[in-house]
């Protein structure tokens, strides 16, 4: 047990601290409005989200051609664009974006709409170098974002999130120059897995976890990217790193988040918690598969599917566990309007894991048909969280008392 509950004297006081930090992740992540924001690029963040939503359809359209359904083809290269699209055109501009909101500076804008733009030309069927050459100006925006971060708060998780910027744009970088997928989508993952962990680390703070916890979480950081920056000379070797890292990441954050004390509470605390710890199960599966992955791809058949394995352990199950647990303190951030929540949330996040779990058997067991039926429901799964997500928001305008919430951050 931690130092922090060990020292709370009774169940009241461990729920009243509970509440506080609950209230404080809304807080912290509430909308406020920007005051030295010009009015145009004030008015070009619902652009952008509007723009990023329909990028997440297209890609997922593109996923599905990727797995052999029989759909239209909208552009021949839509099954390309899919990851791409996915990484850098939807969750690559609402990261920025949320970043640039949070900063409060008009020239942090320019990194979300590079990356939106660059992804519309991807979009388009444009493969030569000028939408990737936008998305990559657009993520080394962000850094700058994170450059700004740091001047202002030098800390471990600032840190953390900083290195998942660079990890981004060191992925973009190589795509731009023509590296295949296969051989650069580690340091797309690696933004992803820094920037949440940075995150949540950043949450953990309200229950002051020792400093030596902070070092062992900091040495699995360095860990994690050492084992990203060894791929490029031994991709076996460095997977294997990179997926201790993972696990002992996973390890320490289901140990020290303050999901395992919001798991206990009701509503929206509770569901962002159970998505939360389904989150970290899929980063310690994943980092086992990454670690175990030179031992049991054998063919190209086979080495497919495990390639794929080590894809959406991280992509569907770690990463969009994390967006339904925070839609609900995300979108109000980026938007300033409210997301009431709602029971049937569970649906699209039980959907999820159901499908990934599918679609995992079907790998592990060879069966293309499994593996295709799981990849239709986990598209089927993000597209419930879009309509479940647009009904909390029409609710949340029905609400007078979830807009004080936002407006207010209590």
């Amino acid at each position: 047990m931690s130092p922090v509950v060990k020292s709370l004297s009774s169940v009241g006081a461990l729920d009243s601290t509970v509440q506080s930090i609950v209230q404080n992740e809304v807080a912290g992540h509430q909308w406020r409005p920007q005051k030295h924001l010009p009015t145009l690029l004030g008015r070009l963040r619902p652009s952008l989200v509007a723009v990023s939503l329909a990028l997440l359809l297209y890609a997922l359209w593109g996923g599905l051609l990727r797995l052999g359904w029989n759909l239209p083809w909208l552009h021949p290269t839509m099954a390309l664009t899919h990851g791409p699209l996915m990484v850098c055109g939807f969750l690559g501009t609402l990261i920025s974006l949320e970043r640039a909101v949070a900063l409060d500076q008009w020239w942090a804008y320019f990194s979300p709409f590079f990356c939106a733009i660059g992804s519309v030309f991807l979009a388009c069927g444009d493969l030569s170098s000028v939408g990737m050459a936008a998305i990559f100006l657009g993520s080394v925006g962000l850094i700058a974002i994170f450059a700004e971060i740091l001047r202002r708060q030098l800390a471990i998780f600032t840190l953390t999130m900083a290195l998942g910027a660079v990890a981004w744009s060191v992925g973009n970088f190589l795509l731009l120059r023509g590296t295949a997928i296969p051989s650069m989508v580690q340091w797309w993952i690696g933004f992803f897995v820094l920037t949440i962990v940075g995150e949540r680390l950043e949450l953990s703070r309200f229950l002051s976890p020792a400093l030596r916890g902070k070092y062992f979480f900091f040495v699995a950081v360095c860990l994690f990217f050492t084992g990203l920056v060894v791929t490029s000379a031994s991709p076996i070797l460095g997977e294997q790193i990179a997926g201790v890292g993972m696990i002992w990441m996973a390890a320490w954050l289901a140990r020290f988040d303050i999901a395992r004390f919001t798991i206990k509470r009701t509503g929206l605390a509770r569901f962002s918690a159970v998505c939360i710890v389904g989150g970290y199960g899929w980063l310690g599966v994943g980092g086992a598969f990454w670690f175990l992955n030179r031992f049991w791809t054998q063919g190209y058949r086979t080495a497919l599917l495990h390639y794929d394995v080590l894809l959406h352990t991280i992509f569907l199950g770690f990463v969009f566990s994390m967006i339904f647990a925070h839609a609900a303190i995300i979108f109000p951030a980026i938007t300033g309007r409210a997301l009431a929540f709602h029971r049937m949330f569970y649906s699209h996040a039980a959907l999820l894991h159901l499908s990934l779990l599918m679609r995992v058997a079907g790998d592990l067991a060879g069966s293309y048909a499994l593996y295709r039926w799981g990849g239709l429901f986990n598209v089927a799964a993000v597209l419930l969280f879009v309509a479940n997500s647009a009904f909390g928001i029409v609710s949340g305008r029905k609400r007078p008392e979830t807009r004080a919430r936002v407006t207010a951050g209590a």
